[in-house]
């Protein structure tokens, strides 16, 4: 008998363990751009990659999923809970997800079911003890800010200036035009506070300032002084620890306190992190001839040891043990002493390395792998598109130092490859940079392939070129229209009868569609003046988009402002012999 409990149990754990089959999100690249599907711990796939961006399968077995812009939820078999229909969807918290449509945020259950009674101004993205915050604009103009219970109610009124999450039960709120107060999970006062500023609530302690100038300490819960106000900026307390800064001549120093108030680590450091685990990463200038740049940290525990040397660029929050960092070089892990895990990947590049489920998930450099937990790699993305059986596009990496990071297309099975090939490595960004020199500015570029027809190839060729602190990046587009059995690389004139005012044609037909299409209403009509001769274009299925480069006729925020006109709208004075038109006619 206890034979057959045995092989009973046996045979339940097996079947247990059958059942038990995870997917992880994995990208293709392929001619129109990157999808999306899910592959198994082998790294075949099983659900195939349809969607245009897909989320990690959460614990409760659903994952967040884009497919035609818009955002839905699926279960492990591919079915949508929720269809794809609103703009974004948040992770699921305690149970709910936040999701948001032209109506506003609203909160949704695990079977897709909407459980607010109305959409919300802003709903902050997760629950915490059971609370949500919401917010919404009195009439006043003034943002109000309120609690949500996980039916989705409001639980706690919507008449606060500002609210903080619940911590321990409590939570930070400030009244319209009153004081600070503390409060529980259903909203009753536990403290008013007559001071200007109080937030952070950790460990029985609160941040605080006595007047709007001043400098933060921090309160006990019946608003006695602890610690005296003398920190700049001072986070909450977290195992007895909190992270705080001074500033002397406009200059910021972060450090580590304790309870009393005493400096367990000097502040004499551009950044603190809490790593979890007692562990911080601590930040010095890299260049500090040049405070903008970036960063480097060592690795230090809540006694103020430094355990490491400053030699890492990025270093991420410990998981059982263990940290992903990357140096200059790689990308592993750490133990907490700082030690390389040399039985676990050691991968090129920067970026993080973090288990998931049975696998070990690699996303360094902008490019996905994924490992066992014995360190084997077990899928990375495919590197060549097959366009037919003559032709292929094969990526190449260009990483001369780790600021500067491409991705640039190359075409395989051209008689004429060399002068075309050359050409796309320059319009990449391919060019001599220094290897071990500190940059002034971070670099990335990427491709895709947006329409291959007949004997046409367009590929778009993309990048990100951020100068440190500015306050945004500049991006950049281009296209380059290839012949494959020729190797010309058209221009826009090559479209058109030689002699025909193409210019004008395309420059009256952008304006018209600036007067009478609403969806161009933030563009600048006094920054535009027509097109150029070599206008920046692209062909697609759709005719020919004519575009421009961020700031030319529109602000920054509207990114590249494109038009599409269609061929028979042209037909006209498109050069219907033409080597171009008939390279894909």
């Amino acid at each position: 008998m206890a034979e057959r409990d045995s092989d009973w149990i046996y045979w339940i754990l097996d079947a247990f363990e059958a059942r038990a089959v995870y997917l992880f999100p994995a990208p293709l690249k392929e001619i129109g751009g990157i999808k999306w599907g899910y592959m198994n711990e082998k790294g075949k796939f099983v659900l195939p990659p349809i969607y245009s961006i897909a989320g990690d399968f959460q614990d409760n077995g659903l994952a967040i999923v884009r497919l035609m812009d818009k955002a839905g939820i699926i279960d492990d078999t591919g079915y949508f809970i929720v269809k794809p229909k609103y703009d974004t969807i948040e992770p699921f918290s305690e149970g709910r997800a936040v999701v948001n449509d032209q109506h506003g945020f609203k909160v949704i259950d695990e079977s897709g079911k909407e459980i607010t009674e109305k959409a919300y101004t802003v709903i902050f993205p997760e629950y915490k003890e059971g609370r949500l915050i919401v917010e919404e604009t009195a009439d006043d103009g003034q943002y109000l800010h309120g609690y949500l219970n996980k039916r989705g109610k409001v639980v706690i009124p919507i008449i606060y200036q500002s609210a903080s999450e619940f911590t321990e039960g409590k939570a930070i709120v400030k009244t319209k035009n009153g004081p600070y107060e503390l409060i529980d999970l259903t909203g009753k006062v536990l403290q008013s506070y007559p001071f200007a500023f109080v937030d952070q609530y950790g460990q029985d302690l609160l941040v605080y300032k006595k007047k709007d100038d001043g400098k933060l300490g921090y309160i006990d819960e019946h608003g006695k002084t602890v610690i005296e106000p003398r920190f700049s900026s001072a986070e909450s307390f977290i195992d007895d620890r909190a992270i705080v800064s001074v500033a002397d001549k406009n200059i910021v120093h972060y450090g580590l306190i304790d309870r009393k108030g005493n400096f367990i680590i000097k502040p004499k450091y551009t950044s603190i992190q809490n790593l979890g685990d007692n562990r911080f990463a601590i930040g010095k200038d890299l260049a500090p001839e040049l405070p903008c740049i970036r960063s480097i940290y060592a690795l230090a525990d809540s006694e103020g040891h430094i355990l490491t040397g400053f030699i890492f660029y990025e270093m991420n929050h410990f998981q059982d043990g263990l940290a992903s960092v990357s140096d200059d070089q790689y990308t592993f892990f750490i133990d907490k002493n700082g030690k390389r895990m040399e039985h676990l990947p050691m991968v090129s590049g920067s970026g993080w390395l973090s288990f998931e489920k049975t696998l070990i998930k690699c996303d360094v450099d902008q490019r996905l792998q994924y490992f066992n937990r014995n360190g084997d790699l077990v899928w990375k993305q495919e590197t060549t598109i097959r366009l037919n059986d003559h032709f292929s596009v094969v990526e190449y990496k260009y990483r001369p130092n780790r600021e500067y990071v491409v991705y640039y297309p190359q075409i395989q099975g051209m008689t004429k490859s060399e002068n075309v090939n050359q050409a796309l490595k320059v319009m990449a960004g391919v060019k001599p940079v220094p290897a071990h020199q500190k940059l002034v500015s971070n670099y990335t570029g990427d491709y895709d392939i947006t329409l291959y027809k007949k004997n046409l190839l367009v590929i778009e060729i993309t990048g990100y070129d951020y100068t440190f602190c500015a306050a945004h990046g500049m991006p950049v587009k281009k296209y380059a229209h290839i012949n494959l059995l020729n190797g010309s690389m058209y221009q826009l004139k090559d479209l058109f009868k030689p002699g025909s005012p193409y210019v004008k044609v395309i420059s009256d037909s952008i304006r018209d569609q600036m007067k009478s299409n609403d969806e161009f209403s933030y563009l600048f009509p006094d920054e535009y003046h027509g097109i150029k001769a070599d206008q920046l274009f692209f062909i697609s299925e759709s005719g020919l988009n004519i575009y421009f480069n961020p700031y030319e006729i529109a602000a920054f925020a509207a990114g590249f402002p494109t038009f599409t006109i269609s061929f028979d709208e042209l037909k006209e004075i498109i050069d219907r012999s033409g080597e171009f038109w008939q390279s894909f006619h």
